[in-house]
């Protein structure tokens, strides 16, 4: 009798657990179990831990910490290394995750092998680990024990929801290797739309970061790393932020950085000191801007072309062409490309003159052997030549320039 009602109960936490939820809402506790991991991997190991642009109460680090050994075994110190290093190589051979380098094959199957096998790096550790927990729980209790952290989400999940527990752990265990290691280190560095024009090859995977909570805004956040806000564009949606301005609401965070803000006022007279400085701290939102135009421009001159008769065949799709790689930094456009964009603005010298600026503009801040007064000088006569060059795009991009306030 004994034995048959200890069967009866065992069969029904089996099916049950001891919540006795149904299947969907077993589903539904699930995403919101592995929402809060994407959470904190964001908050803490990723915007508050390595890039420093937010500090957090004890409370969510603490808890971040605390829910991450359970739901990933991550350590914080070989996590955030590894993504320091990732953003100081970046799609070089010792970035750690890049698909320019190692296959987007490779990275979307296996980045989670990639991620284990660069923290057993030391050197990595040693040089990109700085400032990271270490305390006595860190220690004695985290580092060095992961297994026992999953282990113990295993037997929580078994207990919560029956046999189905093993699944909802299976979800969890594979949750962060997919989503971060695989999706964001993958895709986020081979597919999608730029903002920026930011030194590597980041993306933007979606404008609404909600399911991998902001990350999918890759290419914001390589332009600006150290902000705890990666939505710059109003159509974009960052639901990590909205978490953390929760947070510094309830007096649990303080942000630290954001992305900065192009300014602009009244059209000076004349480019000044000032005006260099806010377009060098907001020169990738200038040179976005600029994109704009030369993008705009090319297809004027395309409609204008092909009403001539003149973009016709190879002429045709060498147009065509320009419109996608003209606005890019000149050793970003693959070599086989560059010839077809000559040929492209040997057709249309308001595109070649557009180019020709946009080089000259970027010259600004990528000179370092020469005097902010020089630099200055040069950009006065910028100015100049663009509102004189009589092509319309030129004219008013220099005034916004001139209306740019530090």
């Amino acid at each position: 009798m004994e034995l048959q009602i200890f069967l009866d109960a065992f069969v029904d936490w089996a099916s049950n657990g001891v919540l006795g939820l149904s299947t969907w809402q077993v589903v539904a506790v699930t995403l919101v179990m592995t929402h809060i991991t994407i959470a904190a991997v964001t908050i803490f190991l990723h915007r508050a831990q390595a890039h420093r642009s937010l500090e957090l109460h004890a409370i969510p680090s603490h808890f971040f910490r605390f829910w991450l050994w359970m739901t990933t075994g991550m350590v914080t110190k070989e996590w955030v290394a590894i993504h320091r290093k990732h953003h100081a190589k970046c799609e070089t051979p010792d970035d750690p995750h890049s698909p320019q380098t190692r296959g987007i094959k490779t990275v979307l199957l296996t980045g989670s092998e990639l991620y284990r096998s660069e923290a057993k790096v030391a050197e990595t550790l040693k040089k990109y680990g700085h400032n990271t927990p270490d305390d006595w729980v860190e220690r004695h209790f985290y580092t060095g024990r992961s297994a026992l952290g999953v282990s113990l989400m295993l037997v929580i999940n078994l207990v919560l929801f029956g046999a189905l527990g093993a699944t909802v752990w299976a979800v969890q265990m594979l949750w962060i290797p997919i989503t971060a290691a695989g999706i964001i280190n993958g895709i986020g560095h081979w597919w999608g739309y730029r903002n920026f024009e930011a030194v590597d090859a980041s993306t933007n995977i979606s404008p609404w970061g909600i399911v991998i909570g902001g990350e999918e805004l890759h290419n914001n956040h390589h332009t600006y790393p150290t902000s705890a806000k990666l939505s710059v564009k109003p159509y974009e949606f960052d639901i990590g932020w909205a978490y953390i301005r929760g947070l510094e609401i309830c007096g649990l965070a303080k942000v630290r950085k954001t992305a900065p803000q192009l300014v602009l006022g009244a059209v000076k007279p004349q480019a000044d000191a000032q005006t260099l400085e806010a377009i060098i701290a907001n020169r990738y939102e200038v040179m976005a801007n600029y994109a704009k135009e030369l993008r705009r421009a090319c297809a004027v001159e395309v409609a204008r072309l092909k009403a001539q008769g003149v973009a016709t065949g190879s002429a045709w799709t060498d147009l065509r062409l320009a419109e996608r790689w003209l606005h890019r930094d000149a050793e970003k456009i693959p070599g086989e490309v560059r010839l077809r964009l000559a040929n492209a603005m040997s057709n249309a010298p308001t595109l070649e003159k557009l180019v020709a600026m946009r080089e000259e503009l970027r010259q600004l801040w990528t000179r370092t052997n020469v005097s902010a007064e020089q630099l200055v000088a040069d950009l006065q006569d910028w100015c100049k030549r663009a509102e004189e060059s009589g092509i319309a795009a030129l004219r008013e991009f220099s005034l916004q320039l001139r209306a740019a306030h530090a």
